[in-house]
């Protein structure tokens, strides 16, 4: 069995509807940049911080306070428009939803644009209260499913996410975004592409 775990944000869903609530598309680029690092220094001291915390304290850094309708907001972003046809060219695959938001943001945030029942599993990094690159994140969709991490290919617009999983021992598809890159150093994936099509016919 082959199992597909998705990253969600930025991969399955466009974030840039939060430009206008946060004062432009390099401003959110810089919030998003921002909660990421405060999400892995708690990942790398051992002191946990869950992505909604990581997020209220990089919009204080930058001087932003709108954390309510920030979250509000997120609970309804679309899909990237590559998604529905690439999630049903793959429909013959085991689908997993992964990510370090929280389980109740993003089943609503599945559930809002439909594509809920294309998945198997919906899973967060933040049950096992360790956020993806950690290796346990990954490990979390084999133990769930049954299936070595050898049979787990992750499929996520992100280089350190790519990192973490071939780190934890899966395989991975770099899906490149715009402004998207892969690290340069360490073990690269084998499937590379522009967009979802693109992945879903390498992987077909």
């Amino acid at each position: 069995m082959t199992v597909l775990a998705f990253d969600v944000n930025e991969t399955l869903l466009d974030l840039s509807p939060l430009d206008d609530l946060l004062g432009g598309a390099d401003t959110r680029k810089r919030w998003f940049s921002q909660m990421l690092q405060i999400a892995f220094v708690g990942g790398l001291t051992g002191d946990y911080v869950d992505f909604p915390t990581a997020q209220r304290a990089a919009l204080a850094m930058l001087g932003i306070d709108c954390a309510d309708q920030l979250a509000e907001a997120a609970r309804q972003l679309p899909l990237h428009p590559d998604v529905v046809p690439a999630l049903d060219r793959l429909d013959g695959f085991t689908l997993v939803a992964l990510t370090n938001s929280p389980l109740a943001v993003v089943t609503e945030q599945l559930e809002f644009n439909g594509v809920a029942p294309h998945f198997d599993a919906i899973l967060s990094a933040d049950t096992v209260r360790a956020l993806k690159p950690r290796a346990e994140a990954y490990q979390h969709v084999g133990t769930t499913l049954g299936v070595p991490l050898s049979e787990v290919r992750l499929v996520a617009a992100h280089g350190w996410d790519i990192a973490g999983a071939l780190s934890a021992g899966c395989r991975a598809a770099f899906l490149r975004r715009p402004g998207q890159e892969l690290i340069p150093i360490g073990p690269q994936p084998d499937v590379v592409g522009d967009d979802l099509l693109q992945i879903a016919a390498a992987l077909l």
